[in-house]
Formats: C-alpha cells, sequence, structure tokens
C-alpha cells in the first residue's frame, strides 16, 4: 500500500476534548481511483487535504454517490477494533450497485482501511462514549453534463474521532412523525446509503428540530400507514411479549446494528418479530401501556431510547419518557462486545494489532 507522507501533522485534540460528531479529522485519508479502462487502481493513503473539482463534475449535478459509517475502538492492550467492516463492505457494495457504480473489491478496501487505522492509532480517543468514526465513500468524478452513470469514481476514506452523536448522550430522544414529506419508495433508493436519501431527509429534519424533536419519524411513501425508520435510525418496539422492527420491504436501510441487536437479542430468548408496524398500532400501545419501550440503532448512536414521539397533533411518552431496562441492557452488551468488555461470540470484531 502506497502511503505519502505529509509534512505537517495537524494538532490533535487534548484529552477530555468535547469532541461532538463529525468535527475533527485525522492528517491522513484512504484513495483509489475508477475509470473504465482500469478498472479501481492507484490505491494509496495519503493527506487529508482538500481536493479540487471541475464544477462540472457529475455528483454536484446528479448525486450519484454513497457512502457507509463504521466504528474503530482502541482497547487497553492497544488493540484496535472494527466492529463488523464486512458487512460495510457488502452494504457499501449493494449500494453501489443501485447507483450504477462499479462494485469495488472489498479486501482492497479493507487493506486501506487497516494501513490507515494503523498510522492513526493515536486519534483514537480512549474516554468513555467515544470512538473513531470511519467513513467511506464513492463519488462519480467525470466531468460531464447530463443524466447518465459516470465513467469515474473516486473511493475515498475520511477517519474522524467522535463523542455521543446526541449531545445529551443516552437521554431518550423525542420524534416528530412524519405524514407529508417522504424519504423514500418502494422501488425507490431507501435500503441503498446513497447521498439523495439524505438531501432528501433534511427538510423534515429541520421542521422536527425548531419544533423541539431530535428526529423525524418516517412512515411508507404510498399509504403513510407504515412505521419505516427514523432520520439515522432503525427503530425497535418493545410490545408485550414481542420484541418488533419494521421488516426490511426495500425502502428501509438494512442497518448493521438493526442486524446485531436482532442476533443479541434472539442469543438473550427474545420473542423478536421482523413485520410492517402501523403507526396506529404504535399509537395505541403507547396510549394502554402496551408500549413500554422504544428505541433506535445505528452505527453514530449505536442504541438510542425514545422517549416520546407526536403522531397526527398528539404526543405519547414512552416508559415514562426513560430510558427502558431492555434499551440500555442491549447498549451495554453491544458496545461492551465492541470494546472488548464482553465475550465476542459471534466474530464481529475485526481485531489490529
Amino acid at each position: 500500500m502506497k502511503i505519502i507522507e505529509r509534512r505537517e501533522l495537524k494538532p490533535k485534540p487534548a484529552a477530555g476534548t468535547p469532541l461532538g460528531f463529525g468535527k475533527y479529522f485525522t492528517d491522513y485519508m484512504f484513495t483509489m481511483r475508477y475509470t473504465r479502462e482500469k478498472g479501481w487502481h492507484d490505491a494509496r493513503v495519503e493527506p487529508n487535504e482538500p481536493v479540487a473539482f471541475d464544477l462540472a463534475t457529475c455528483v454536484f449535478h446528479y448525486a450519484q454517490g454513497v457512502f457507509e459509517g463504521m466504528k474503530a475502538f482502541r482497547r487497553a492492550d492497544g488493540t484496535i477494533s472494527v466492529f463488523r467492516p464486512d458487512r460495510n463492505w457488502e452494504r457499501m457494495n449493494n449500494s453501489a450497485d443501485r447507483m450504477c457504480i462499479p462494485r469495488f473489491p472489498a479486501e482492497l478496501a479493507e487493506e486501506g482501511l487497516e494501513t490507515l487505522l494503523r498510522l492513526e492509532r493515536d486519534w483514537i480517543p480512549s474516554e468513555p462514549e467515544t470512538a473513531l468514526y470511519i467513513r467511506p465513500a464513492i463519488v462519480a468524478t467525470r466531468v460531464m453534463l447530463g443524466v447518465h452513470a459516470s465513467t469515474e469514481y473516486l473511493f475515498f476514506i475520511l477517519l474522524s474521532p467522535v463523542g455521543s452523536y446526541y449531545a445529551r448522550g443516552l437521554q431518550p430522544t423525542k420524534l416528530l412523525v412524519e405524514e407529508f414529506y417522504s424519504r423514500s419508495s418502494l422501488g425507490g433508493t431507501g435500503e441503498a446509503k446513497c447521498l439523495g436519501n439524505y438531501a432528501a431527509s433534511i427538510k423534515s429534519g429541520e421542521i422536527a428540530e425548531e419544533m423541539g424533536f431530535d428526529q423525524v419519524l418516517w412512515l411508507d411513501s404510498a399509504e403513510k400507514k407504515y412505521v419505516e425508520e427514523a432520520g439515522s435510525m432503525n427503530v425497535f418496539f418493545v410490545f408485550r411479549g414481542e420484541v418488533a422492527t419494521p421488516a426490511l420491504v426495500g425502502s428501509i436501510l438494512p442497518g448493521i446494528t438493526r442486524a446485531s441487536c436482532l442476533q443479541l437479542l434472539a442469543d438473550a430468548g427474545y420473542p423478536v418479530s421482523e413485520r410492517r408496524i402501523t403507526m396506529e398500532e404504535v399509537a395505541q400501545a403507547a396510549e394502554s401501556g402496551a408500549l413500554s419501550e422504544m428505541f433506535g440503532t445505528g452505527t453514530a448512536a449505536v442504541v438510542s431510547p425514545v422517549g416520546a414521539f407526536r403522531y397526527r397533533g398528539k404526543d405519547h411518552v414512552v416508559n415514562g419518557g426513560k430510558i427502558g431496562e431492555l434499551t440500555a441492557r442491549l447498549y451495554a452488551t453491544l458496545t461492551g462486545i465492541q470494546r472488548g468488555a464482553l465475550p465476542d461470540v459471534h466474530g464481529w470484531n475485526k481485531l489490529l494489532r
């Protein structure tokens, strides 16, 4: 792996600095390029510096791009742990297929990531609730105007030391159920982690924030009836005798943290179902007390309790607005596995020395 050294390293955030999310970036990045003639080539680790693009570069006009999110942790013995990177590469290639981007060699991306992490290990924070966030992405780089798939692409990986995704940490979030705007539809790009999905969600997110909510809870686009996912999370509901999450019907991102939680729940013997869940069912269960917990899952927030939601102008409180027992247990178990405090019986962690 070719490494191009930078002349001067950046100052790192001092220990104890509130990191926030996505505010600091490391010295180096991994890149490789694609052309029709060469395929994926020129893999390297190079200084993380601004890159110049022609304003006619097609990603700016047609949003042909995909990305991923992972986390790395530095353990007490100096080992670097990355949580389920193989699943991220698989999902990223699936997203690339949907966006007419050539599939990339996952083994080369993994080699690039491992080289980058070893080089940047001093950037990995060790304080509780912190991690090194990993952002791989692919963007179309051909200079052209015209709605066609590009023939040139840039793959890159950025690293960012982060704290909790939400400023309030594990304090329960408030969700606004979106009944007008849609994030995606069946046959659309909802199950791909592509640029346009997130652009489509911004308007609703800003409205929700202005009203005092943390995120939007999306419903299906056809009937505005079935729960899909939250702004940056898959969602789970704990009904009497059942833990339920919306089925992956093609318009929902197949979350890796979601899949991990489903496995942990099954391991612990909880009755779990993946099914279509109506918002009416959720609201009625909240009113009757049958909804005991509600939480979201995702790489950034891991497991995030939901303490309240607003649906059709009515506010519903979940579990008295407090984190539930199962939610707290899932968070502790998953983060314990990620950080090496609990056994990794499924072999989810990739360990680097």
